[in-house]
């Protein structure tokens, strides 16, 4: 997305729905900084047509954005809440999104943060997706497939 973030005055005229729809749609934007504003907006929501959007940036390669998520979603850590529930459920909807997703992190990290995270446990996207994989597991009743390198492996062979 390449439009201009509409001026605050337009939004005060928004239903919640409206407004929640529309920070949905900007986290499509193609700056990452727009991303992430609309991003924290959203990220506590567990309507289930919102966490497609959340997820979709955990694939992604803005660091910032998955440090956001990984604060925003931390009471997915708490058996029987509502977001825990939701966000488990949309993983055990969508095993090939998420498992999509799973690549993408591993395949950024190598890319642009193998670096200055050199144990890929340590990366951020890592426990974003640590933390999608327990609740996917919770929600199925057994063990979520893991995509990603093990603990301890940091040297991922081939290139970007």
């Amino acid at each position: 997305m390449y439009n201009d973030e509409p001026p605050a005055d337009a939004l005060e005229s928004l239903s919640p729905r409206q407004l929640t729809i529309l920070h949905c749609l900007y986290t499509r934007h193609h700056d990452g900084r727009v991303r992430q504003r609309h991003l924290e907006c959203i990220v506590g929501s567990a309507e289930p047509w919102v966490i497609p959007y959340v997820v979709q940036l955990v694939g992604e390669y803005v660091v910032e954005i998955l440090v956001v998520i990984r604060k925003a979603l931390g009471d997915l850590d708490m058996p029987g809440t509502a977001l825990r529930a939701a966000y488990g459920q949309f993983i055990v909807d969508n095993p090939s999104f998420f498992a999509r997703t799973q690549r993408r992190v591993v395949s950024y990290w190598n890319c642009y943060y193998r670096f200055n995270y050199t144990s890929f446990p340590g990366y951020p996207g890592c426990t974003v997706l640590e933390l999608l994989r327990v609740v996917a597991s919770d929600r199925a009743g057994h063990p979520w497939p893991r995509l990603t390198p093990p603990a301890g492996r940091a040297n991922l062979s081939g290139y970007c």
